[in-house]
């Protein structure tokens, strides 16, 4: 059996390529939208992808499986209960799927999304015991999928919360203890609020470890898996429903141009956006008027899809030799609206030093002595801000801040705080885009203040 992982640490996601040496047949499971890595990993191994699975409808980002089917010709699978525009293999409770040696069985798992469904792995047809269980966004390590999300819109929260502890308590606590668990997602991810940095476990480790695993009553189970859940991106109720439409496929070659100053100001002028994915030291030593910070070296993709719309026309400036990189990263949550990039970003800002100004970045001394006369603004997840808040703070999650924004005021000082500094950057970039006139973000945020008040033992 060759079984391989892809991770993706810019939106915590794992996709797999399952198949068997034997017949040279072979699964992809989860596919991000980039395929060529598959491709590549398929032809160097000898293997003909079949076949393509989605676990589920995702949120989070925009699956490559028409572009593989294209590529390939493989069928497409998803769990019965879904219903999408193009054609595809519904897949039900205890299907088998025959690689030759290799084994795939489906195990509906629904309550993150209704056609939720895991892949049981067995590495020779006669097996009893799988080598592993893929379970998509239904069982994470440490956590389970959230069933809160917008991606099933007709279906319940509750509804879908009753239907994932069956799927947990049950169906995937079922399976033995040496089992190995594969998820869809990592550490942090939306999909869920307690998931592990680890990329693989077992059952018998999260019957153990895992809380939403421990015996409990489903109402129980509804309460503790529900609270504290990250404010989820817009962008998540854009990418669910585009991955269940005929959409526009990504090439495989997929670049985008560099474009000349003549260019880069006839976008702006039409209503662009730049997009500045340098580092966010560089963007606060020297930014241009109206471009929003969303550095390339953290959760980008995820992060961009906060604070841009799937309609903004984008262009990009990137750290040199990253701009395909960034436009790729952007078209993985289904943001193909890049114009393209600016090359050699400081040189154009000195170019344009009349559109150029530092941002403004508070210490913890500083804020302290101005923290009176400024709006206060809280971005964290409502699971972070159940630990604590600095005083006198309003809590709007950054995920909801563009909608948000008309609640402050644009003329009065703003300071945005995260956990560490890197999200109240992104937020406070976004206010400046906005028209905002005097807006800081804290150096450190809310750890930095956390550390100076902690009381004294």
């Amino acid at each position: 059996m060759i079984f391989t992982q892809y991770y993706l640490d810019c939106l915590s996601q794992a996709s797999y390529l399952v198949g068997d040496e034997s017949t040279g047949r072979a699964v992809v499971v989860d596919p991000r939208r980039d395929i060529a890595e598959y491709l590549d990993d398929a032809n160097d191994k000898g293997l003909k992808i079949v076949g393509v699975i989605n676990t589920h409808f995702h949120a989070d980002f925009l699956s490559g499986h028409l572009e593989l089917a294209k590529e390939t010709g493989a069928w497409i699978g998803y769990g019965r209960a879904a219903n999408p525009e193009f054609e595809f293999r519904p897949l039900a409770d205890g299907d088998a799927i025959d690689l030759g040696g290799v084994r795939l069985e489906i195990m509906e798992t629904p309550g993150h999304t209704p056609e939720s469904i895991s892949v049981l792995v067995f590495e020779k047809a006669d097996d009893e015991v799988p080598y592993g269980v893929l379970t998509g966004d239904a069982l994470f390590i440490g956590d389970v999928g959230r069933p809160d999300l917008l991606a099933s819109v007709g279906t319940t929260a509750e509804e879908l919360g009753k239907q994932l502890y069956h799927s947990v308590q049950t169906k995937l606590m079922g399976l033995k203890d040496e089992v190995r668990v594969f998820p869809a997602h990592g550490a942090g991810s939306a999909c869920g609020k307690n998931l592990s940095t680890e990329k693989q476990s077992t059952i018998g480790e999260q019957r153990r470890f895992n809380y939403a695993c421990q015996p409990m009553t489903e109402e129980q189970f509804l309460e503790v898996v529900t609270e504290g859940q990250p404010t989820a991106p817009g962008y998540f109720l854009f990418n669910a429903t585009l991955n269940k439409q005929e959409r526009e496929l990504r090439d495989v070659d997929a670049t985008v141009p560099a474009l000349s100053d003549e260019e880069v100001a006839d976008a702006l002028g039409a209503g662009a956006v730049v997009h500045d994915a340098r580092a966010g030291d560089e963007y606060a030593a020297g930014y241009l008027r109206g471009s929003v910070s969303v550095p390339a070296d953290g959760r980008m993709a995820e992060t961009a899809g906060m604070v841009f719309t799937p309609e903004q026309r984008i262009v990009i400036m990137a750290p040199r030799g990253g701009e395909q990189e960034v436009a790729t990263r952007l078209a993985r949550i289904g943001y193909d609206n890049v114009i393209g990039y600016i090359p050699e970003p400081e040189d154009y800002l000195v170019r344009h030093q009349d559109q150029v100004e530092p941002a403004s970045r508070l210490r913890l001394d500083q804020l302290e002595r101005v923290q009176e006369d400024v709006q206060l603004i809280d971005i964290r997840n409502p699971g972070e801000v159940a630990e604590g808040m600095i005083d006198g703070a309003r809590h709007i999650p950054l995920p909801q801040l563009p909608a948000r924004a008309s609640e402050l005021e644009s003329d009065k000082p703003v300071v945005l705080y995260c956990a560490g500094g890197w999200r109240s950057a992104v937020g406070a970039s976004f206010l400046r885009s906005r028209g905002f006139s005097d807006v800081s973000d804290l150096l450190g945020g809310y750890n930095a203040w956390s550390a100076e008040h902690a009381p004294a033992h």
